[in-house]
C-alpha cells in the first residue's frame, strides 16, 4: 500500500481550527489533500489506539484534558472528554495491554492514568504529582513532558523542569507506583525518551541543552545509568535552540531529533549495539520551529511539522546511510505540532 493517511495536531493561536488529516504517497513522498477532521482548541498532541480511537489534547475555557474520539468517522466523533480545571497535557500515551491512557501535564507537573472503557471513553484511575525545579529560567517548577511505556511495560515519565526521569510500576487498573528516579546533569531539560530495539538502552533528548544522552536501562528495577552524551547542533551555534522530538529507525541504527531554532533535523548513527551515538547530519527543515515528526510505515520518509511557518517538510531516508534528503517543503498545515500516521 503506497497511500497512507497522517494526522496533524496543532496550536490554534492563529488560523488553525484543530486536527488535520492528509494523504501521503510513500512512493513519491508527497503529501496532499489536507482537511480539518476535528475542531478543538490547541490540540497539540494526540495518540491513536489499535481500536482506532484518537485521544486528543483539548482546552475548553478554563478546563484542560483529553478528548476521546472515534477516528473511523469524518469528522471525528467525540466519545467523551476528561476535563479538569487548569492547563492541558503535553503528551498522551496508550497502553494497549492494560487498556490505559497516560497524560503528562507540563504546567501542572502531573501524570494522570485513565482506564479505557468498552466504548473508548476514559475514566481516571490515578494522579501523580512531582515537585522540584532546575537552574534554568524554564525550570521554576515541575514540567512533565513525556509519559509512555518502557519496553517491559513500566511507565517512564520525563520531567523537563526537575531534570528527572521517573519510572513507575503500573497495575492492571492504572495505579502508579514509583520504582526508580534518574537525575540528569543540572539544566539538561529532558523532554522525550525512546528505547533501543532490544530495550537495553534509552535515548534521552534534552530540550534546554540540545543534547542527546545514551542511558543503560536496567529492567530489574527500572533504573537508568548514563553512558554518553552528544550535541544535536554544531558547536559554533550560539543562538537559541530547543530540541523537541526523537525518532529511532526500526533497525535501531539511526536516531533523528528535531532542533527548534537551528531549524534542522539531526541524524545520529548508533554503534556498539546501540550504546554509542555519533552525529552524522544536520539538514534544514526548510521552515521554522520543527516540533514532532514521524516515519511513514515503510520508514522510507520522515514527515516533519514546522509550527511557526505553517508548513510540513518531507524527507526521503536512505536506509543504508541513514541520511535524509528533501522531497517536499511547502505542504500547508497551520501551526503544526504533532505528526501521527494512521496506517
Amino acid at each position: 500500500m503506497s497511500v497512507h493517511h497522517v494526522l496533524f495536531g496543532t496550536y490554534t493561536k492563529k488560523t488553525s481550527k484543530g486536527v488535520y488529516e492528509a494523504a501521503f504517497d510513500s512512493e513519491t513522498g508527497q503529501l496532499s489533500n489536507a482537511k480539518l477532521v476535528y475542531e478543538a482548541t490547541n490540540p497539540t498532541y494526540l495518540a491513536l489506539s489499535k481500536a482506532n480511537r484518537a485521544y486528543i489534547v483539548d482546552k475548553r475555557g478554563d478546563l484542560g484534558g483529553v478528548a476521546a474520539t472515534d477516528n473511523s468517522k469524518r469528522p471525528m466523533a467525540e466519545i467523551g472528554a476528561n476535563m479538569t480545571e487548569g492547563s492541558t497535557p503535553a503528551y498522551i500515551g496508550v497502553d494497549e495491554n492494560r487498556q490505559l491512557v497516560f497524560a503528562g501535564y507540563y504546567h501542572r507537573g502531573t501524570v494522570e492514568s485513565y482506564k479505557i472503557l468498552d466504548n473508548g471513553s476514559l475514566e481516571i484511575r490515578d494522579t501523580w504529582k512531582n515537585e522540584g525545579s532546575g537552574p534554568r529560567p524554564e525550570q521554576q517548577s515541575s514540567h512533565v513532558h513525556f509519559a509512555n511505556l518502557t519496553p517491559d511495560n513500566r511507565l517512564v515519565v520525563v520531567d523537563l523542569g526537575t531534570d528527572e526521569v521517573i519510572t513507575f510500576d503500573v497495575t492492571e487498573d492504572g495505579q502508579l507506583n514509583e520504582a526508580a528516579r534518574f537525575e540528569t546533569t543540572a539544566g539538561f531539560g529532558p523532554r522525550h525518551i525512546r528505547f533501543s530495539k532490544d530495550g537495553e538502552y534509552a535515548y534521552l533528548l534534552g530540550e534546554l541543552s540540545s543534547l542527546l544522552s545514551v542511558l543503560k536501562y536496567n529492567a530489574e528495577d527500572g533504573s537508568f545509568d548514563h553512558l554518553m552524551t552528544a550535541s544535536t547542533i554544531p558547536s559554533d551555534w550560539d543562538d537559541h535552540n530547543g530540541a523537541a522530538a526523537i525518532r529511532i529507525s526500526k533497525d535501531g541504527r539511526f536516531i533523528y531529533t528535531s532542533n527548534r531554532g537551528h531549524d534542522t533535523i539531526a541524524v545520529f548513527k548508533t554503534s556498539n549495539l546501540g550504546a554509542e551515538i555519533e552525529l552524522i547530519q544536520n539538514i534544514s527543515i526548510e521552515g521554522s520551529f520543527p516540533r514532532d515528526m514521524a516515519f511513514d510505515p515503510e520508514e522510507k520518509h520522515l514527515v516533519v511539522a514546522n509550527q511557526n511557518t505553517d508548513n510540513v517538510s518531507v524527507f526521503a531516508r536512505d536506509a543504508e546511510s541513514g541520511e535524509l534528503s528533501l522531497v517536499q517543503k511547502d505542504f500547508a498545515i497551520p501551526e503544526g505540532v504533532r505528526v501521527a500516521f494512521e496506517d
